[in-house]
């Protein structure tokens, strides 16, 4: 007899809608629960899964995620779960998953979060559980491609990863498409990242670092440093690897814009007064620009990830480069940044409810051979490209 699963999916938004599609598609699903405190938003994304794949496997439910106990309840009958809650849930949602006996990976986005989840180790293990944090395009699959070129290369020393979701057509003056909450993109070009630079772990600034480079069929792309998309690999290959370093990709002119507001203070979340009035600066900047650069709702958009490894393999100088570009599915109706976020986190999930993941606390880039990952969203209809050259 076949096995199957019932998962859960926390958040039925965009990137959770994909996710939950992705897991009644793949993983043997006898049910997919898609909690949301919204249950206009619940029914509605249960419905499109459902009308995809033409089967009643999706369910909608309602649940608050701050309520750890009905969390708990929740998830008790469920194999594996996903959060696709902004990530200041995910530390409680971890210990309500672990008392639940239930899998949990998330979407992640903040590093300093994810390393308080992996701190639950022992009790996941004591559990039988496994908790796999930042999963998703960046962080989750930029890394998966580092760590493939680490574990191929006999001897790696750096690795440069490039990504971005971006509008198939940009339209002046943005050249951007925002397709999740306007205080994410401000927060990865307002804060800090830790990366691997020289061999030391090393604290950069967002909007630093530019470069450019040309990535066929979207011509010269404009690149730069922001917040998060390397999560703990820095760490991970620490002591393995001389560079492991991430940016943010954008079509040129994007920089220009977004570091202008930096420097003139439409980051800061302290108040000013203007005209007797206290004012917070960022929220005035969101309620300006959010309507100006939201995706629009047929808009198509295009996801692209370059890694670019170097090192030593069969005792010569290598450079190895995986490439990565997705885009808008008219088929199903899902942007590319919903694929690749929604669909790595769905493949890992899928691997944790298999027992493929050993139960613990692990960073997404070692909870399972990468090989192992990308054969799986290739299967999926993601195209992955290797070049291998001897240099």
């Amino acid at each position: 007899m076949t096995t199957t699963y019932t998962y859960a999916v926390l958040g039925a938004g965009r990137q959770g809608t994909a996710a939950a599609y992705d897991l009644a598609r793949h993983g043997r699903a006898a049910r997919v629960l898609l909690a949301d405190r919204d249950p206009v938003q619940a029914r509605r994304a249960a419905a499109r899964v459902n009308r995809l794949l033409g089967r009643e496997v999706a369910l909608p439910a309602v649940l608050d995620v701050a309520d750890e106990d009905a969390v708990r309840g929740f998830l008790a009958p469920v194999d594996a779960a996903i959060s696709a809650v902004p990530f200041q849930y995910n530390l409680g949602l971890t210990w309500a998953a672990i008392a639940a006996g239930t899998h949990l990976c998330d979407m992640g986005g903040h590093t300093a979060t994810v390393f308080r989840q992996l701190e639950y180790d022992a009790a996941a293990r004591a559990a039988g559980v496994s908790i796999v944090p930042d999963c998703g395009m960046g962080p989750g699959l930029i890394n998966t491609l580092g760590a493939y070129i680490v574990e191929h290369m006999d001897r790696p020393r750096h690795v440069r990863i490039y990504d971005g979701g971006l509008p198939r057509h940009p339209r002046p003056p943005w050249n951007y498409a925002l397709t999740f909450h306007i205080n994410g993109l401000t927060n990865e070009y307002a804060g800090t990242t830790v990366l691997l630079i020289d061999g030391r772990l090393t604290e950069v600034e967002g909007l630093t670092g530019y470069e450019r480079l040309t990535i066929e069929p979207l011509g010269e792309l404009e690149a730069f440093i922001t917040t998060g998309g390397a999560s703990t690999a820095p760490w991970t290959f620490a002591g393995r690897l001389e560079t492991y370093v991430n940016k943010t990709l954008r079509y040129p002119g994007h920089y220009e814009w977004f570091r202008a507001f930096k420097q003139l203070g439409l980051f800061d979340e302290a108040p000013i007064e203007v005209d007797g009035q206290r004012v917070v600066p960022r929220a005035v900047y969101h309620a300006l620009l959010e309507p100006q650069i939201r995706a629009r709702p047929d808009e198509p958009d295009v996801a692209v990830i370059r890694v670019v490894g170097e090192g030593e393999h069969d005792g010569r100088p290598a450079r190895w480069v995986l490439d990565v570009l997705d885009e808008y599915d008219p088929a199903t109706g899902f942007r590319a940044m919903e694929r690749l976020t929604g669909w790595h986190c769905a493949a890992m999930s899928i691997f944790q409810a298999q027992g493929v993941v050993p139960a613990g606390a692990h960073p997404q880039e070692t909870a399972v051979p990468p090989a192992r990952m990308l054969d799986a969203l290739r299967a999926r209809g993601i195209a992955i490209r290797e070049a291998r050259a001897a240099r």
